[in-house]
């Protein structure tokens, strides 16, 4: 068994999914963001100092919206996180990212976006 599969977390799911792509996310990315959330939050909250973006001084929807926007919008922090969960998977894994490349990214930066809005927006 290769031993990135050994430290992730499990994690189950109320409902079957039908498609690939919904099997890689709830097998694979959920996991992965599970297992990396809080160098996800850390290094989020390190681009928001960084940048000088008085995040903790917003509103709650202008939190949220810059989560959205910078996730969105820049590509560094983007590839940064994005490679902080793609070095999680396993060969195999790789490959199925590779070959719906263009889905799972939609589908990483989704669940990304809502993971840190759940966790950074605070009522101000």
């Amino acid at each position: 068994m290769d031993p990135r599969l050994r430290i992730r977390p499990t994690i189950t799911t109320a409902y079957s999914a039908e498609k690939e792509a919904e099997v890689f996310q709830n097998n694979t990315l959920r996991p992965v963001l599970k297992l990396q959330n809080d160098l996800l939050v850390n290094m989020y909250q390190h681009y928001m100092k960084k940048r000088k973006i008085p995040f903790a001084s917003m509103q709650r929807e202008q939190q949220r919206t810059q989560i959205s926007n910078s996730i969105s919008k820049d590509n560094r922090l983007r590839g940064l996180l994005f490679g902080m969960i793609i070095g999680h998977f396993t060969t195999e894994e790789l490959q199925t990212y590779l070959e719906a490349e263009s889905e799972m990214n939609r589908r990483i930066t989704s669940m990304l976006i809502q993971r840190l809005q759940d966790q950074l927006v605070f009522d101000v």
